[in-house]
């Protein structure tokens, strides 16, 4: 059954869709009719200002079998490791870098149990800023569904396949797939065993592609690539509780029946997924490096052009040939943060320490760049075409905010390395007056 979904492709397109089980099902000619097919009822769901320009303008009609309207009140719920007070914690500006994150093997956890905030900047209430979260789970959500009034999640999974029902329909989700899911869209995440990933959740407006200037027309990720899941519906009478991610806290509401009921819908405002080894790397093929912005896959564009509230990057398998060149990443202090993850492989740049499931984060002006092994490997080797990073997968959600580190992620979950800042203490001064 998940192995056959059927997509819609594109970037951001205007979509059309019905459950074949109900031919017919979306209205013509109009989005609101007096009576629609099938009695079902029209819902909007808006993900942008009804006055926003057209060509940024989010919405999305759904004919449903119940309106989203029909739940019992919201109840906040605990919810310790997943915050956006992010000034309650001092701010650190060392190089870090944490162990995998553990999956739990006491009890079941499911996707929302599961939830660590690690990092972040601004409030969802002034509708700035973003957060970057670890989930680590072992079931899925059972009769149980999650919306996020706060922003966007983008999630990168690195251990275990999702299977996610959404309002929209379902996608499949493995390592080395990522998925967005928007502001207010209602889903639920099933899987097969322990699992793990990384979400980088945005307040501000939702991602695009990036420009490609004088790239052209063509390359990095192309909006073809782009999946969309078609309406699927399901008709249950059970008990099913919603959360609510508001306000940086957690409610739930208890419904009598399944809020995955939508028959039909059209619009530009979905979910989506991408798979990374569809990304077409442009690098350099003379000397030195383009900057890592080739990289890009999607971007939360902020109001300064061309500087954005968080790009998400990735570091794929790819040709190396420049000459007369240092190839691995260079020495690097920045204006922006640098949360890096890794999905799988071994990072060029420090092929040892930073594992699959662990993390780093590398704050604004703090240096950074390949560990001491690395720089003598690099500075000696023949410069010959080389495959990098085959077999790897790593990825940066890079941001032009200044990120503050939680209590969790610094403290409480015991994966951050005391010692990281130790693997550049090997680079040795190899500087002369005259050269031999």
């Amino acid at each position: 059954m998940w192995e056959d979904l059927k997509y819609l492709t594109g970037f951001g397109n205007e979509f059309a869709t019905e459950d074949p089980r109900c031919p017919a099902s979306l209205p013509v000619a109009q989005n609101n009719p007096q009576v629609c097919p099938y009695g079902l009822y029209a819902e909007q769901l808006s993900g942008s200002a009804f006055t926003a320009p057209r060509e940024s303008n989010r919405r999305t009609w759904f004919y449903r079998i119940r309106p989203a309207v029909l739940h019992r009140p919201f109840k906040r719920i605990d919810s310790i490791h997943l915050t956006v007070d992010f000034s309650a914690h001092p701010p650190n500006p060392n190089q870090m870098r944490w162990k995998p994150f553990d999956i739990p093997t006491d009890g079941q956890v499911d996707f929302v149990q599961g939830l660590r905030t690690i990092c972040g900047a601004g409030q969802p209430a002034t509708r700035s800023g973003l957060a970057v979260h670890i989930y680590t789970c072992n079931v899925g959500m059972e009769n149980k569904a999650m919306q996020n009034a706060d922003g966007d999640f983008l999630i990168v999974p690195q251990q275990g396949t999702l299977r996610i029902k959404t309002e929209f329909g379902r996608l499949l989700v493995a390592p080395n797939e990522i998925c967005v899911i928007q502001q207010g869209m209602r889903f639920s995440i099933d899987v097969d065993g322990p699992s793990r990933g990384y979400i980088l959740e945005v307040y501000d407006t939702h991602f695009v592609l990036p420009n490609l200037g004088p790239i052209g027309a063509n390359g990095l990720a192309n909006p073809r690539d782009f999946k969309t899941p078609s309406a699927w519906f399901e008709d249950l009478d059970v008990e099913y509780t919603v959360v609510n991610k508001y306000g940086g806290h957690l409610f739930q509401a208890a419904q009598d029946h399944s809020p995955f009921d939508v028959v039909a819908w059209h619009g530009n405002y979905a979910p989506y997924k991408y798979n990374l080894a569809d990304f077409m790397v442009i690098n350099s093929v003379a000397y030195d490096h383009c900057d890592p912005s080739i990289f890009t896959v999607l971007t939360c564009p902020s109001v300064r052009p061309g500087v954005a509230i968080a790009d998400f990057v990735i570091f794929p398998p790819r040709w190396t040939v420049t000459e007369h060149t240092f190839r691995p990443p260079y020495y690097h202090r920045n204006c922006m943060s640098e949360f890096m993850g890794l999905i799988q492989g071994k990072y060029e740049a420090k092929e040892e320490g930073f594992q699959p499931g662990g993390a780093t984060l590398h704050s604004i002006m703090t240096p950074h760049g390949p560990d001491a092994a690395c720089f003598e490997g690099a500075s000696k080797a023949e410069l010959v075409p080389t495959r990098v990073a085959d077999g790897t997968q790593s990825f940066m959600f890079e941001s032009s905010l200044m990120l503050a580190v939680t209590e969790w992620a610094e403290e409480t979950c015991s994966k951050l390395e005391k010692d990281y800042y130790e693997c550049w203490q090997p680079l040795k001064k190899h500087f002369r007056i005259a050269e031999p």
